[in-house]
């Protein structure tokens, strides 16, 4: 098959504009207002059902085919994050500390150009496709709040899938794995509490910070020593927070850390294993400490081995065999891993790396999209959206 994507240049056009205008305009999670302000008007040119306020600021598109099939949904997440845009271009976010770091902007362009491509062809489509357009996918679960609030069950969804755009592929470039894809990812929170003194006189306190010292030592132990060297897993401290002078011996010190396993089971465990170690360690210094895992985390993204070999299959019919290959497991976390605990889902990667300007990692400041990757993922989101209420397992 060709390798040459064939898109409306109008509709690519709209789609950079609409990613530019994003970008210029970032809104962090559940505050996505102006986001879903734009997306709720642009699928109100089509002929879709419009909701609007799910899970607070989420949008959902309900487009009916002419022939009977599944309810698919196809899914892109809306928030920025909280750090400042470093680029040098003329679309660089007008919002002090908030940017798309992550690919999000390219994402809600990529599905409300799919969502034209669709609805001009509605005639040939079949079943029903739900566009979500998803918001705090950032570490405040807005795909658990969609969950909790019914969405699955109110539209009737049957598969689900979801495209991110990521810098460590070439862009044209398409891939997924079956099974544990993403790992889980839990934040937690160590509050230790000693005795302040004077720095003259360790003595006669009890150091949070000497406490803690061992504790991170103890915490880096856990995966080397007691964890199944088979099975991948992460528990790292992130931040240190502890004193405000040279000489005073603090009252408390506070670690957070995260915890990434790609087995739910070994996740649960690990928790476990932080916080008898945060206990302990913390006990031989003399000093209490009190364990928390905040927000229940994300689970592993797993796709359905079935899903994951369709989607592998669509690729490689519209790309060419090359430019589908199978990823890595990758130890970042995605909430697509609610939506894939519920029904047969698959989570997919295409590549956004043009050049050295767009080989910045996700989430660095000066992340930024090969733009010519939206072509891939608007081909994409079409090819799904027409085959799979049909053909997918």
């Amino acid at each position: 098959m060709s390798q040459t994507i064939e898109l409306p240049e109008d509709l690519f056009a709209e789609a950079v504009a609409t990613r530019r205008d994003l970008h210029a305009h970032p809104e962090l999670g559940f505050r996505e207002t102006r986001t879903a302000g734009v997306v709720a008007a642009r699928l109100r040119t089509l002929p879709i059902e419009v909701h609007e306020g799910i899970a607070t600021t989420g949008v959902i598109g309900i487009l009916k085919g002419a022939r009977p099939g599944r309810t698919i949904m196809l899914r892109a997440d809306m928030d920025a994050l909280a750090m400042p845009d470093e680029k040098g271009v003329p679309y660089r976010s007008t919002f002090d500390g908030v940017t798309h770091a992550c690919g999000h902007d390219g994402h809600v362009a990529t599905l409300l150009a799919a969502a034209r491509l669709i609805a001009d062809r509605r005639e040939e489509l079949s079943g029903k496709i739900v566009f979500c357009f998803q918001p705090a996918e950032e570490g405040l679960g807005g795909a658990r709040a969609m969950v909790e609030e019914g969405v699955l069950e109110r539209f009737g969804i049957e598969r689900a899938y979801g495209l991110h755009y990521v810098a460590l592929l070439p862009t044209g470039v398409v891939a997924t794995r079956p099974g544990a894809m993403m790992a889980s990812a839990d934040s937690f929170d160590v509050e230790i509490t000693g005795h302040g003194g004077h720095g003259s006189a360790p003595h006669l306190a009890i150091d949070p910070i000497a406490a803690a010292g061992q504790t991170i030592v103890a915490l880096n132990q856990i995966v080397a020593r007691r964890s199944d060297p088979v099975e991948p897993s992460v528990v790292s401290v992130c931040a240190v927070q502890a004193g405000t002078t040279y000489n005073v011996i603090p009252t408390t010190a506070h670690l957070k850390g995260t915890i990434r396993a790609f087995d739910e089971n070994v996740r649960a465990k690990l928790q476990e294993q932080v916080r008898d170690v945060c206990v302990h360690a913390c006990a031989t210094a003399g000093a209490t400490a009190e364990f928390s895992v905040l927000n229940g985390g994300f689970p592993v993204t797993a796709n359905d081995p079935d899903q994951a070999a369709y989607i592998s299959r669509i690729t490689a019919q519209l790309l060419g065999t090359e430019r589908s290959i199978e990823t890595p497991r990758v130890m970042g976390s995605e909430d697509f891993s609610f939506f894939a605990q519920r029904v047969p889902a698959c989570f997919f990667f295409a590549g956004s790396q043009g050049g050295p300007e767009t080989a910045f990692m996700n989430h660095h400041g000066k992340f930024d999209l090969d733009e010519r990757a939206l072509k891939t993922g608007i081909a994409m989101m079409n090819a799904i959206a027409f085959d799979a209420p049909r053909n997918a397992p």
